[in-house]
């Protein structure tokens, strides 16, 4: 519905003992205006909601709320919820900004949505969905939203936001509603919002949230007083009505403003006396004022005028008064007629919306409601079916007429098909699958033509893909089953079907219908693309007990590939990341990542996914080149945004690039990005894997922090001990848990999860301790009172590390080894470990390896030496921001009499160990991207590292050298 200014003339009905919400109301827009003292930085916004039965003033209260802030100079965002329309996505969030937005020119509008406006412009209606367009996830179209109001907010301010008769919402508005009236008071709004507390759907949550927010009670209208009841009955019977009269008009009424005023104005129009000889008509009025005497009262105004009423009731909330008639084939003389009598009946009134439109709209919801269910079924149900008609025909599309598509009876009409499936795709691609959903499940029931029926399956699987993947599965599977079915479509069907058993954990059956349907394949391009995916899905398998055999196959295959199509590259991927994971040379991954990488890889392609792009990155990663990862990772995230993926992609993302951070040693960084992912993760639902990537990571970068404590709350809340799962999680749960028990001292513990770990991973023939060091880490457990073993686990781990052949696991695990070595030959193998990590990303474990090595210097009694890489050690740990291993390096310090200090001070700033090493690659006259190749960061890091040492050292290139020299 669009906004509306009303024709009508009804001061009839006073706002009678509703003071104290009024006084509230007024009070929250003078604070929203700035109160004394007018102006931005003193306006105040909050929520205020009004809860009543129906009749009982909310509308009235929230009108004399909107005349009021449009005199005090505020903008005025209203919406009414429809009980004919609340299966409308998005409808309440179009009359809230359609009216403001219409009156903008379309730079400004461009201006205000930003980046968002091919997201949320569908949804606002502003846009048709473009054929093919890939769809907005709800939640990116929720932050789309977020965006284009606050915009407003500010570019309007100060903006009252108004929601009557809210259990009629649409669920798509509520749940931008609800989740954004958070943020009114931060943003300057005021939010007002009235319902009918006993009609909130079940389903509804985020409303009885927001009634009784941070604990709240909203206000209640309460029915009117004898005082008030006797007010309205004077003003309009006349002053001489008796208390008897006016105390019998409240008992008849129960106080209800509604049903009190529509009392009066019967009275007046039979002539009433308001004394006790008029008491006894009062009865027969007060059933005209209701229910059946609504439909009566409508009876006695001609077939014409019903029908009218009829009509509209279908039609719902604000439509025009030239379509309302057309579905009550009536004609132009006889519309105006109709309208007439409605409006003198106190049925319907005539509003104007911005359009300049003649609209018709119910006096009341109560009398809407009355009328549409009187109506006899079978005229209704063709009534729907006529204004479907005559909205296409107006231009008003298959979103707009599907509503009335889904009251039809199923006479497997093609037309009706037809428009639902244009509306599930407008709505798809408008971010509202729910409704997609419901209009396809009716698309089935009509039914479609035989030949149409596998495709029509096909569109309501994939669209209850995220929501409901069981549901998918069946529903593909019918698909598969049907007898007209093209190939193509057939294909189409297999890959969505197998990515729905994936996502339900049943990888088994996905490779088994991919193997199966690559049998069937008739080209071989069909048969390359099903083994792609059939690679894919068994590579994410923890337990697959021939998993070594395939991944032979798997290299067999990709030696023979070279990466001209999209499924080449996938394989050539996915090739890569196996190879990674099982410890081969890293000149073997990394040579098949770049082939992957060379013709390119979306993240959004709904067809193949986005894993094959996230398992090159997080391999580049294990290989040493995090910042290439780094780059990859922030083009996927990128491409989510711009596409309003904003749920449980974009949280695998920013966990994976928070990952990367902390494998370079940037720890808060990690923690900040990670704990980003895991909020996006737990909006999105529960037990989802993104939740198990970044609760994995969190509680990794904790403990490297030196925060345990925080890691086992963060464990415990989110059931990290009982994780199970046959699909790959990285970093794996299991040994993440395994970690944590040892940082807490629970040897026995770590040391059977580290253990089960293990075997899990040399199963399936995972033997890259960069991918998991669950064997440096059992090491360290085994060498509490099992120094032997604990040597022997830790000399495997070398070997494996060393196999790989990248710096930063191999320094990592002779540093394990050193502590399960005799001191002399640890102090070689810590040696060999600095010198590793120092050419490697890995800044955590340099710094752990620094101390240690400074640590076992010191109790040989080589304290020169032992101080220099203590001092070293302290400051990595310092810019990492491991915090507890700098404060244990202090303590250290300190206890052998030695005064902490930073590495370089220059007088002017202190440098980090980072960009003492960016300036000195910087003075030998090195350019930004060959510092960023020698210190594996990219070129934006290396540019931000070298402009804080030039600030810090007051000097530019020409002068760094003697800078350094003197610092």
């Amino acid at each position: 519905m669009s906004s509306v200014t009303d024709l009508r003339s009804d001061n009839s009905n006073p706002l009678l003992e509703r003071e104290s919400e009024l006084l509230d109301i007024r009070r929250a827009v003078d604070e929203l205006c700035g109160g004394p003292n007018p102006g931005p930085a003193n306006r105040r916004g909050g929520v205020l909601t009004f809860v009543g039965p129906a009749g009982m003033g909310k509308t009235k209260l929230l009108t004399a709320a909107r005349e009021y802030a449009a005199e005090r100079g505020c903008t005025v965002l209203f919406a009414r919820g429809g009980e004919q329309e609340r299966q409308v996505p998005f409808h309440v969030m179009r009359q809230l900004l359609q009216p403001t937005l219409a009156a903008m020119s379309e730079q400004d509008r461009r201006e205000a949505f930003g980046n968002w406006y091919r997201i949320v412009a569908p949804a606002l209606g502003l846009t048709a969905s473009r054929q093919g367009a890939i769809a907005p996830d709800p939640q990116g179209v929720r932050d789309g939203l977020d965006w284009v109001v606050t915009q407003l907010t500010v570019r309007r301010a100060p903006v009252v936001l108004v929601l009557d008769d809210a259990h009629w919402a649409d669920a798509e508005s509520l749940a931008w509603l609800t989740s954004f009236a958070s943020r009114a008071e931060e943003l300057g709004m005021v939010v007002l919002v009235a319902c009918r507390p006993d009609e909130i759907p079940a389903d509804a949550a985020g409303l009885r949230a927001l009634m009784s927010r941070r604990g709240a009670r909203p206000h209640e209208l309460s029915p009117l007083t004898t005082s008030g009841v006797a007010r309205i009955i004077r003003d309009v019977l006349g002053e001489n009505a008796d208390d008897v009269f006016c105390r019998e008009c409240w008992a008849i009424s129960g106080g209800n403003p509604f049903e009190v005023v529509e009392l009066a104005m019967k009275g007046r129009e039979r002539g009433l006396r308001p004394n006790q000889d008029g008491i006894a008509q009062l009865r027969d009025l007060a059933s005209a004022v209701k229910g059946s005497g609504i439909i009566e009262r409508l009876e006695q105004l001609g077939p014409s005028t019903v029908r009218f009423a009829w009509a509209a009731a279908v039609l719902g909330t604000a439509v025009p008064t030239t379509i309302v008639g057309g579905v009550a084939a009536l004609g132009e003389a006889q519309v105006t007629e109709s309208i007439e009598l409605l409006r003198k009946a106190r049925i319907l009134t005539v509003l104007t919306n911005v359009r300049r439109q003649e609209v018709v709209e119910f006096f009341h919801p109560l009398i809407a409601t009355a009328v549409y269910r009187s109506m006899p079924p079978g005229v209704r149900v063709a009534m729907h079916g006529v204004a479907a008609q005559a909205l296409i025909n107006d231009g008003h599309g298959a979103s707009a007429a599907a509503r009335h598509l889904l009251e039809m009876h199923p006479e497997g009409d093609p037309w009706v098909v037809q428009q639902l499936r244009q509306a599930a795709r407008d709505n798809f691609s408008a971010g509202a699958p729910d409704a997609a959903r419901r209009y396809l499940t009716r698309a089935l029931r009509e039914p479609p033509d035989a030949e149409d029926r596998a495709e029509v399956l096909f569109e309501l699987g994939s669209a209850n893909l995220l929501h409901d993947p069981v549901t998918t599965i069946n529903q593909l599977q019918a698909a598969l089953e049907e007898p007209f079915i093209e190939q193509n479509l057939r294909e189409a069907i297999t890959y969505r079907l197998a990515q729905a058993m994936a996502h339900s954990g049943r990888l088994d059956s996905a490779t088994e219908l991919l193997s199966e349907e690559a049998r069937r394949a008739g080209s071989g391009r069909t048969r390359l693309r099903m083994q792609a995916e059939q690679f894919k899905w068994s590579s994410v398998q923890v337990d697959k007990e021939n998993s070594p055999a395939r991944s032979r196959l798997l290299a067999q295959f990709a030696k023979r590939l070279t990466g001209r199509g999209l499924p080449e590259r996938h394989i050539l991927g996915l090739r890569s990341w196996d190879a990674a994971m099982r410890g081969e040379p890293a000149t073997v991954s990394l040579d098949y990542a770049e082939q992957a990488l060379e013709g390119g890889m979306s993240w959004t392609d709904q067809d193949f996914g986005f894993e094959v792009p996230a398992a090159v990155a997080i391999t580049l990663m294990y290989c040493d080149q995090p910042g290439r990862a780094e780059e990859l990772f922030n083009k996927g995230i990128l491409e989510f945004e711009l596409k309003g993926w904003r749920g449980a992609h974009l949280s695998f993302l920013y966990t994976l690039l928070g990952y990367v951070r902390y494998r370079r040693g940037r720890l808060s960084e990690a923690e900040d990005f990670v704990r980003n992912g895991l909020e996006i993760a737990e909006r999105v639902g529960p037990d989802i894997p993104a939740q198990w990537y970044a609760v994995g990571t969190l509680v990794e970068t904790l403990i490297a922090r030196g925060n345990v404590a925080e890691a086992e709350e963060v464990a415990n809340r989110h059931g990290l001990s009982r994780y199970s799962s046959r699909s790959i999680v990285y970093p794996d749960p299991q040994a993440v848990y395994g970690k944590l028990l040892l940082a807490q001292g629970r040897i026995d513990e770590a040391r059977h999860q580290l253990t089960q770990a293990g075997r899990r991973f040399d199963l399936r023939g995972i033997r890259n301790p960069s991918w998991s060091p669950w064997q440096m880490d059992l090491a360290l457990a085994e060498a509490v009172d099992d120094p032997k073993r604990a040597a022997a686990t830790a000399a495997e781990a070398v070997s494996r590390a060393r196999a790989f052949g990248v710096p930063s696991v191999i320094g990592h695990a002779l540093r394990v080894e050193a502590a399960t070595a005799d001191p002399t030959r640890s102090i070689t193998l810590l040696q060999e470990a600095v010198s590793h990590l120092e050419q490697s990303p890995a800044a955590y474990e340099l710094a752990q390896a620094l101390v240690e090595h400074g640590s076992a210097l010191y109790a040989v009694g080589d304290q020169p030496q032992a101080t220099q890489q203590l001092y070293r050690g302290m400051e990595v740990a310092t810019v990492c921001g491991a915090d507890a291993l700098a404060s244990r390096t202090r303590s250290q310090l300190a206890a052998a009499g030695l005064r902490p200090r930073r590495l370089h001070d220059s007088g002017r700033g202190t440098l980090t160990v980072a960009e003492h090493e960016a300036g000195k690659h910087a003075a030998k006259g090195l350019s930004s991207v060959a510092i960023a190749k020698e210190m594996n960061l990219d070129t934006q890091a290396v540019s931000e590292l070298l402009s804080s040492v030039f600030t810090k050292l007051g000097t530019d290139r020409s002068g760094l050298a003697r800078a350094l020299g003197e610092s």
